[in-house]
């Protein structure tokens, strides 16, 4: 089975996104606040004159975002995260003080640049309040990558769990499949002896059971049709091993639907349970297989006679048991508590399982 590298870069492009977002706004700020202060005209050098106060803060937030977050605070570097940050800022708003009067000067129509209240569109600031301003534009970069981060996390986690509830499926669906080929194997080996040719043609009916279970059971759900086609052949392989004292009986009423689908090889462990531990060479045996659906559910019942538990060896009844604690497992790993299976063994001459599934439907 590929394994394969888990992947989430949702989480990086929306945080992006956010990040643009922000900054369009921001951007736009401006404009804005120019037609809320009435200014008659929008001044291009106004706009431009504030644009450029923001150029440190897009700075900063590329530095901090792509560079001291990465390399220094998510690597627990925290001290000198802390000593370049402080420096950053530092070193860009102090020098700004000094260039604010020449930046008020500037020419503009032969008039003075503010238009109204002397002012732009945003206030100038002292050095120290614009590095407060820049601490706080840092936190809450920090704030937003450690959520985007947390959802990551969250999605990479549900996705390798996933994988791994697929994979131990996977495991399971396979301790299963030995045991039937072995058992079936060993029915053409009796076969060999008494009939050649039919021995023949079993191997070409046990090639086509293959072909189901290696590329048909690689989905997560089948055909309830040819499930059933399955357990059909695999019955017919299991007469040729057992006299006519066996009586086998399916029956698949009505009630299915073509179109329901389920997943594979869940109702032929109950099956082939019945008939390793239900029948007896030397005394009158019986199997009987029931399958239905309504709307909603696919139900498969299997009864079988029942001997003396001394006929029934050690080995068997753990093999036995471990087929069914398989089937519990796949269970609860597929449906959860949507399913239910019943075991009725109080009738000391009939064992009855019956497995009641959900259905989907094409």
């Amino acid at each position: 089975m590929e394994i394969k590298k888990v992947t989430t870069n949702k989480p990086v492009i929306g945080e992006n996104v956010l990040y643009l977002l922000v900054w369009g706004a921001v951007v736009l700020v401006p404009i804005l606040n120019s037609k809320m202060m009435s200014e008659e005209h929008i001044y291009l050098v106004n706009l431009m004159t504030v644009w450029s106060k923001l150029l440190p803060y897009i700075f900063i937030f590329i530095m901090h975002n792509n560079l001291l977050v990465p390399k220094l605070l998510l690597k627990r570097r925290y001290l000198l995260y802390v000593l370049l940050s402080i420096a950053m800022l530092v070193a860009l708003f102090y020098p700004m003080e000094y260039y604010q009067d020449s930046l008020r000067r500037l020419p503009y129509a032969g008039g003075d640049l503010y238009v109204v209240h002397g002012r732009a569109s945003f206030t100038d600031l002292a050095w120290y309040w614009n590095v407060l301003l820049g601490v706080f534009m840092m936190g809450a970069n920090i704030g937003i990558k450690f959520i985007f981060m947390s959802i990551q996390t969250d999605q990479r986690m549900e996705a390798l769990e996933k994988q791994s509830l697929q994979a131990e499926m996977d495991y399971l669906k396979y301790q299963i499949n030995p045991h039937f080929f072995m058992n079936t194997l060993n029915n053409i080996h009796a076969l060999i002896d008494i009939d050649t040719e039919a021995a023949k043609d079993t191997v070409i009916e046990l090639s086509k059971m293959m072909r189901y279970v290696l590329y048909d059971s690689e989905n997560a759900a089948t055909n309830l049709v040819s499930e059933m086609r399955f357990i059909e052949n695999y019955i017919a392989l299991m007469r040729i091993r057992y006299t006519d004292n066996v009586d086998v009986r399916f029956t698949v009423h009505d009630t299915v639907r073509p179109t329901a689908k389920v997943p594979p090889l869940l109702f032929i462990v109950l099956v082939e349970n019945a008939f390793k531990h239900g029948v007896s060479y030397n005394k009158p045996s019986y199997v009987n297989i029931d399958v239905w659906c309504d709307e909603k559910q696919v139900s498969c019942q299997v009864q079988n006679s029942r001997h003396e538990q001394a006929a029934i060896s050690k080995q068997s009844t753990k093999s036995s048991g471990m087929g069914l604690d398989n089937i519990r497992k796949r269970l609860d790993l597929l449906f959860g508590e949507e399913y239910n299976l019943a075991i009725d063994d109080s009738n000391k001459e009939q064992y009855t399982i019956k497995l009641t599934i959900p259905i989907k439907n094409d």
